[in-house]
């Protein structure tokens, strides 16, 4: 498997988040240093950000997550096996697969076959601050 899945340890999670600003990811930044200033191992955590949910949605659409699903439960394959099995076309799969590997979602492994190496992966959406009248 490629090197980010060679690191993700069996029960990972991937954490899909949407709208959080950039403190939250320095505070999580921040606690991993700390933890390896005391010697500790810092604890793993997956994350592909959105600033909106917009961008969020353009990537992980309704057939995406029905190619997660259904990935998630035949194992790795081709994508061509993933089209036959979805009963897509292998042009649109294909695309659906290169993005969301950049959204970190699936991975291909040293034969090229595609899969998902998550335990779970779980969408996390901030809604904006209410304003005040």
């Amino acid at each position: 498997m490629n090197a980010l899945t060679n690191r993700i340890p069996v029960r990972a999670v991937l954490h899909v988040r949407v709208g959080e600003g950039l403190h939250a990811n320095l505070a999580l930044a921040r606690e991993a240093m700390q933890a390896l200033q005391e010697g500790r191992r810092p604890k793993p955590h997956f994350a592909v950000g959105f600033a909106e949910v917009g961008q969020m949605l353009a990537v992980f659409t309704p057939k995406r997550w029905e190619l997660i699903a259904r990935l998630r439960e035949i194992g790795p394959v081709t994508t061509a096996q993933l089209a036959r099995t979805l009963e897509r076309d292998y042009k649109n799969v294909h695309a659906d697969v290169a993005a969301l590997s950049e959204g970190l979602a699936v991975q291909r492994d040293d034969d090229g076959r595609v899969c998902v190496p998550w335990a779970a992966i779980v969408v996390d959406m901030k809604l904006p601050a209410q304003l005040v009248a």
